[in-house]
Order: structure tokens, then sequence, then C-alpha cells
């Protein structure tokens, strides 16, 4: 993935100004490095409107980079085959958060350690308001190489261009990011 702009500040307000100013409605491809303080965040955006016969697609993701550690989790919006999984014993992590856990199917390798991710109130409006999302802790080779890194991911099966939007989603993942 080819960056496109970096946006550089100390704090969340200094980032958004910037990205407001750059980004707007009609944009179809969007590749940005927010580096807020030592964290750095790449949000990608991309929108295929299709033509002809082919139907077209839009995503949204957030990625940052971690360190090695041992916890992993994974969270998506909960479906109707997440419905019948459940009612055949399929694992599913509570947070305590009702409408959460009403929302997400969250699996874990830390079931004390993800539940701080969503202590936060905004954390958990963002992810139970989005929909055809998943977030988590993902390992994988970067730039064709074979060395493997861990992110922490989010994607989101929309094209989201509004910049008060994305600034609302990357509170929620930064604030993840940070509790990680």
């Amino acid at each position: 993935m080819d960056i496109e702009k970096t946006f550089i500040g100390t704090t969340e307000d200094e980032i958004w100004q910037q990205v407001a100013a750059d980004i707007n409605d009609e944009v179809l491809e969007y590749h940005a490095l927010l580096k807020q303080a030592d964290t750095e965040i790449y949000l990608d955006i991309d929108i295929d409107l299709g033509g002809g016969f082919e139907g077209g697609y839009a995503t949204t993701a957030y990625r940052a980079l971690l360190s090695q550690h041992d916890f992993k989790f994974a969270v998506h919006e909960e479906d109707f085959t997440d419905e019948i999984g459940k009612f055949f014993g399929m694992q599913d992590v509570e947070t305590g958060y009702e409408d959460l856990d009403h929302h997400l199917i969250i699996k874990t390798n830390n079931e004390a350690k993800v539940k701080t991710l969503f202590i936060d109130a905004n954390v958990r409006r963002v992810f139970t308001t989005l929909e055809d999302f998943d977030l988590g802790i993902r390992t994988h080779s970067v730039d064709d190489s074979d060395e493997k890194q861990t992110f922490l991911e989010l994607n989101i099966e929309d094209g989201i261009t509004d910049a008060v939007t994305l600034r609302e989603i990357y509170r929620a993942f930064y604030t993840v990011l940070k509790s990680i």
C-alpha cells in the first residue's frame, strides 16, 4: 500500500483539522498515515463504483502496527449464522454491556483483557452502531516479504468519506489501540 498523505499532530484535534481540510465526499481512493504523538495509524478508503455488469464495492480501514504479544481478539457484527452458532454452543465473550453483547460476536484468548477494550462508552457506541465490519489483531506478511507483522485492524464494508464520521471511528480505534 502506498501512503499518499501523512498528517502529523500531538493531539487528535491537530490531526483531524488537517484531514477534514483535505478529504472530500467525492473521494474514491484515499490513503493516509495519521501520526498522533507516538502512534501511527493508517487510513485507507477504497470505493469502486463498478460499471457495466460489475457491481461496485466500498471499504474503509484503519490499521496500526503492534509489537508482538500473545493477546488475540476478533470482533464482528452478529448475524443470523452467528445466532444459529450460539444456539449450538458457539462460544462468544460477554463484556457485560448488553447493547454491545447483543450486537457483536467477540472471540479472544484473554477474556478479562478484551473486556477492558470496551470500558469507554464512546468505543461501545461506535461499535454498536457500525455495520458490516470486523476488528481484531491479525498477523500477516507485508510488502511481498516473508516477515510476519502484527496489526490491529478495523475493516468496514462501506466507503466512509465524511470527516466527522471518520474521526468518531478513529477515536474509538485509537482508544482500543491504546488499551492493548
